[in-house]
């Protein structure tokens, strides 16, 4: 018969078994698991990678599509104001916001004067002239002044200089002075915030741009430039300088601005946006700028 001492250390070996059997069967799972998950993880990467390679991970075609807004048009009641005219709003999408766009405007005092809008500083101005170009919205509209700065006022079909569209568009590009120094004497090569040949918008009030635009044929540096610039002429500059020259007469509120002789637009056209590089202004245009460097 087996000592109590023998009993004691088989039951310990046997205990010792098991605990070594339960240490393997843990090993073996952990084991399988690693290898299960390893497989996955591979499985998952050759799936991403089929995945990128066939391109699912490229933009959503409906988000391509969908362009984002460009401009924002702020209606204006033609009730309030009886001088505004209704021609829609232009759309808000898919707008180009590079290159240039031809404007051709043909007055009773001679023309075309060509002009380039400039889409990439002033894409919502060049918008709006191209959607009320094509409404006929300044055919056979008054310049109704000449203005003290050296430009010719256009493009308010009621010409009072209260009229424009039943929409307007905020300011985009005004020109930046530099702050000069109050014991300097200002910079003799600092450019003009509007060369002679500059195209603006003038809006009334400030801030609210509709279809009133300028024409400078003089340069122009005001302490704080307040027209946005979009576009300038590049062909029939001597026509708007013509006009400049013509006298003037009170246009009823005591300001001495309005042509003596009525200078109408007869056409005024915008054609389709470019890319392509400027091209060389044509007679009577302002020569280009020489690029840096």
């Amino acid at each position: 018969m087996a000592s109590s001492r023998d009993r004691q250390r088989k039951l310990a070996r046997a205990k010792l078994d098991r605990q070594l059997a339960r240490r393997a069967a843990r090993a073996r799972r952990r084991r399988r698991i690693q290898a299960g998950v390893g497989a996955a993880v591979v499985l998952a990467l050759v799936v991403v990678g089929s995945a990128w390679a066939l391109g699912a991970f490229d933009e959503d075609p409906k988000e391509n599509t969908a362009a984002e807004d460009v401009c924002l048009w702020t209606p204006q009641d033609a009730t309030a104001n009886t001088s505004l005219k209704d021609a829609g709003t232009p759309a808000t999408k898919g707008l180009p916001t590079a290159g240039t766009r031809p404007m051709t405007i043909t007055t009773n005092q001679g023309g075309p004067v060509t002009v380039e809008l400039d889409l990439a500083s002033a894409p919502c101005a060049g918008a709006s002239m191209a959607h009320l170009a094509s409404r006929s919205f300044f055919d056979n509209t008054k310049c109704h002044e000449i203005t003290a700065e050296g430009a010719l006022r256009c493009g308010d079909p009621s010409g009072t200089g209260l009229g424009g569209p039943t929409y307007s568009f905020y300011d985009e590009n005004v020109p930046v002075q530099p702050e000069a120094s109050p014991s300097a004497s200002p910079a003799p090569d600092q450019p003009p915030a509007y060369p002679k040949g500059t195209v603006a918008m003038m809006a009334n009030p400030p801030g609210a741009n509709g279809s009133q635009f300028l024409v400078f044929f003089k340069d122009y540096s005001p302490a704080k430039p307040a027209y946005p610039v979009i576009g300038k002429v590049t062909g029939g500059l001597d026509v708007i300088t013509k006009i400049g020259a013509l006298p003037t007469v009170d246009n009823g509120s005591g300001a001495k601005v309005k042509p003596k002789t009525d200078v109408v637009i007869q056409s005024l056209t915008v054609g389709e946006p470019t890319t392509a590089a400027a091209t060389t202004p044509a007679s009577g245009a302002p020569p280009a700028s020489p690029s840096a460097g």
